[in-house]
């Protein structure tokens, strides 16, 4: 039987790259998406091209009150499409980039921060833990600038660095049902998040490149094939971990 991965903002950018890798490595896809239904398309005829099934739902990680409408959405699609009351892996990957001086910060862009990237992974991991399958993994993603900071990004570092102590949380609460969690932490990756500031601004690219071992800055495949692999029976034993997938940025 097939795994289910539930891979949160799956539409694009890293999100739609451990999709494509899941599926790469046979396993079936289920991804959210918060505005881009034709990118969600695109992502599921990906999929389907590779052999493998998929289904995209609407879901705002922001927006803990609709989580568990969410959750039976989930459960009818799990049953339509798979004749399945459960799915097997969660990608919490979606989330915006927001970033400012710690003086210029408004509460209204910590606010979102923290109930896409902190509340939502909390209360969409709780709603979804009835339907996720005893022996399951979970990999919560975080961001390089929780151990290296830079200027300017202070309140998206402090939530993702809730969410790595919540991976530690959920695999010691979660260790008797055989779930194992972990926290993959990206260095900078040339997608459109951010506003694309690496993937389109020359300087920025320069400055990560430079500031990195292997001299570049990251690009998604770098980052999705490892998610997938992570996910797989061969790493069942990596658990609790914070991996950084960075290139060796900031050493």
């Amino acid at each position: 039987m097939s795994k289910i991965t539930l891979i949160t903002g799956g539409s694009r950018g890293l999100g739609r790259n451990a999709a494509l890798a899941v599926a790469r490595r046979g396993g079936d896809v289920v991804l959210t998406y918060r505005s881009g239904a034709a990118e969600a398309e695109a992502v599921i005829a990906e999929i389907a091209a590779l052999g493998r099934r998929a289904v995209a739902l609407p879901l705002d990680t922001g927006d803990a009150a609709s989580f568990a409408n969410f959750a039976d959405r989930l459960r009818q699609a799990l049953r339509d499409t798979w004749a399945r009351d459960s799915f097997d892996h969660l990608v919490n990957n979606a989330g915006h980039g927001d970033y400012a001086p710690i003086g210029e910060t408004t509460e209204a862009q910590f606010d979102r921060l923290v109930d896409v990237h902190f509340k939502g992974v909390f209360f969409l991991t709780q709603a979804l833990l009835p339907l996720i399958a005893d022996g399951g993994r979970i990999v919560n993603l975080s961001s390089g600038l929780t151990r290296r900071p830079f200027p300017g990004y202070a309140a998206y570092a402090a939530v993702k660095g809730a969410v790595e102590i919540l991976t530690l949380y959920l695999a010691k609460e979660l260790g008797a049902r055989g779930i194992a969690v972990n926290t993959v932490a990206p260095g900078a990756i040339e997608t459109d998040f951010g506003g694309g500031a690496v993937r389109d601004n020359a300087e920025v690219n320069k400055l990560f490149a430079e500031m990195t071992a292997l001299g570049r800055a990251g690009v998604p495949d770098d980052i999705g094939p490892m998610i997938a692999g992570l996910l797989g029976e061969e790493n069942r034993w990596v658990n609790a971990q914070r991996i950084e997938v960075s290139g060796g940025q900031g050493i």
